[in-house]
């Protein structure tokens, strides 16, 4: 999966060019996080704007303004409030998981955690996390709250899956997609799901956004995952293999164990049970030699077309198809 600086870039255009299309709701949006920031403790304004100004992707937003215009609908304000608030659940659950994990660098500067103390990381996620429930307050649609409050338990508790699974190197692939469709897929079937209940769709075009999200986030975690054996730091900002180091048991792992000799199964075995990355190397060669970056690849395409499928009910317009894009991107990302 390694790619080139081109390809890098080409990816970051299309990026690019995906927000253009919603360009004034994305200003509109930006403006809405920074307000929306703001609190009269200056610990929480230092962390909060250190977390989400850290250059993030967005895409969780970007679905609730793509999903809401591809319905036929332009701007307004509630679409706009939505997508900030989704980036508010999103950052508060990236601050969370690198105090869980431990972990030192994300896209490629170091983390909160490491810069301001556990205790002051985990109390300003709570932060976020409140913030956005006020957000869906002042938008007033109990849809929303209704949607939001499930995501947000669906995520907490694949947290908990996840810190159960690490070491274990018995973890199945259902357990594995299990943990993934709650921490990741949950969050962008909410956002896609949003922008068609602002829209004023039936339960049918809901439904279909809500498949789309879903599979979508299970396409864009399956690659993440591949990339941490396949990438380098300067593309994910991070270690290659820091899943490892973590115990992390995600698809790549599971499959080499399951086609790796038997002396090869056994260091997999260890480094998972003890998060110790110090056969690291040896490791990615023998997921490579193995197929299990392909057959990782595989599956998220699979899920990658599902999302595009699940586009069918919407009507063909701009907004349609830089959804589908998007769904084209996540599985071809370098980064």
């Amino acid at each position: 999966m390694i790619q080139s600086i081109e390809q890098v870039n080409q990816s970051k255009n299309l990026i690019e060019g995906l927000r253009s299309l919603v360009k004034e709701d994305w200003v509109s949006m930006n403006k809405e996080i920074q307000d929306q920031l703001h609190s009269d403790i200056g610990l929480i304004n230092s962390i909060s704007h250190y977390i989400i100004n850290s250059g993030g992707k967005r895409l969780r937003p970007l679905i609730v303004l793509l999903a809401y215009r591809a319905c036929g609908k332009n701007n307004n304000q509630e679409s706009i409030k939505a997508a900030a608030m989704i980036e508010f659940i999103h950052t508060a659950t990236l601050l969370h998981d690198d105090v869980v994990d431990d972990s030192a660098t994300r896209r490629g500067t170091i983390t909160a955690h490491k810069n301001f103390g556990n205790e002051s990381t985990i109390l300003v996620g709570d932060f976020l996390y409140s913030r956005a429930f006020q957000i869906m307050v002042e938008i007033g649609h109990m849809r929303i709250m209704e949607i939001m409050s499930e995501a947000t338990n669906t995520i907490a508790e694949g947290e908990v899956m996840q810190l159960i699974n690490c070491g274990n190197p018995d973890t199945t692939k259902e357990q594995y997609l299990e943990v993934i469709y709650r921490k990741t897929a949950k969050l962008f079937a909410s956002a896609a799901t949003i922008g068609g209940v602002l829209a004023g769709q039936s339960n049918k075009i809901e439904d279909s956004l809500n498949i789309y999200g879903q599979e979508l986030g299970m396409a864009y975690q399956l690659i993440d995952d591949a990339l941490d054996y396949s990438s380098s730091y300067e593309m994910m900002g991070k270690e290659m293999g820091d899943d490892l180091s973590e115990g992390k048991p995600t698809l790549p792992l599971i499959y080499a164990l399951e086609r790796a000799n038997p002396e090869m199964q056994m260091t997999i075995r260890d480094a998972i049970t003890k998060k110790d990355a110090s056969h690291r190397n040896e490791i990615i060669d023998c997921i490579e030699q193995t197929g299990s970056l392909a057959l990782t690849e595989s599956k998220a395409r699979e899920s990658s077309i599902k999302a595009i499928e699940a586009l069918k009910q919407l009507p063909n317009n701009q907004y349609k198809e830089a959804l589908i894009s998007l769904a084209e991107f996540t599985v071809n990302r370098p980064f």
